[in-house]
């Protein structure tokens, strides 16, 4: 007699492997759509809050100067001179009482805060005019503990790089801070698309940190005293 055999036919394998290949087809689209749905909603749901331009922007009391590394492989960092220049702008032009300097600061070999206070100085603005922080390792640390820091204040304005400011606002707005932003002058994108691609998956994280994962602030135990207040 004949063994009949366990081996499936090459229809049945055939069918296996294409509705294997559709699920993946259908989880991979999923991905792609997620993923464009929260750059999209992100950039569109804080645009009316971003100004490329002072004048544009209402009186703030408080300006959070998002943190960047001053050099980038021993020469200027543009975004780091750009977001500069575009706080002491502000404060000039009278549109911020107080420059909250947010960056990490891991003593004695970085320190964000520490180069932000010296260019804004060499730019002209008053010592008494900067406060820092620190613990601003990431965005939502950095509008978070902003609200801890000045929580007596009403109104804040993110700097930053345009491309960075819609998911800054974006937290800064689900942490309860009524936030505007104003964009630095933009960087070429030859020296900027990676940042430009990072920042797009950085949104992705921050609509699961805020929707998903529930995502705390760090730092908020760890009350720091700021360098300066005008207060």
């Amino acid at each position: 007699m004949t063994e009949p055999s366990s081996t499936k036919s090459p229809a049945a394998r055939f069918s296996r492997r294409r509705w294997i290949a559709f699920g993946l087809g259908g989880v991979l689209a999923l991905g792609v759509i997620f993923f464009v749905g929260c750059n999209v909603w992100i950039t569109v749901s804080t645009s009316r809050f971003i100004k490329e331009s002072v004048d544009d922007l209402e009186y703030s009391d408080v300006g959070i100067v998002l943190g960047t590394s001053r050099m980038v492989e021993g020469e200027a960092n543009p975004h780091f001179d750009n977001r500069m220049a575009a706080a002491a702008a502000l404060y000039h032009s009278n549109k911020v009482g107080i420059l909250l300097v947010s960056g990490y600061f891991d003593k004695p070999y970085y320190n964000e805060p520490k180069d932000m206070r010296e260019a804004l100085e060499k730019l002209g603005v008053p010592p008494g005019a900067i406060a820092e922080d620190g613990k601003g390792l990431r965005t939502l640390d950095s509008v978070a503990r902003a609200k801890q820091q000045f929580p007596y204040k009403n109104t804040f304005v993110v700097i930053s790089d345009g491309f960075h400011v819609p998911r800054a606002v974006f937290l800064g707005r689900k942490q309860g801070l009524k936030i505007a932003a104003l964009a630095s002058r933009e960087v070429g994108y030859h020296y900027s698309a990676g940042s430009r691609v990072r920042e797009c998956l950085a949104r992705v994280k921050a609509v699961l940190d805020i929707y998903v994962l529930g995502t705390a602030p760090t730092g908020l135990d760890e009350v720091i005293p700021l360098t300066a207040d005008q207060d």
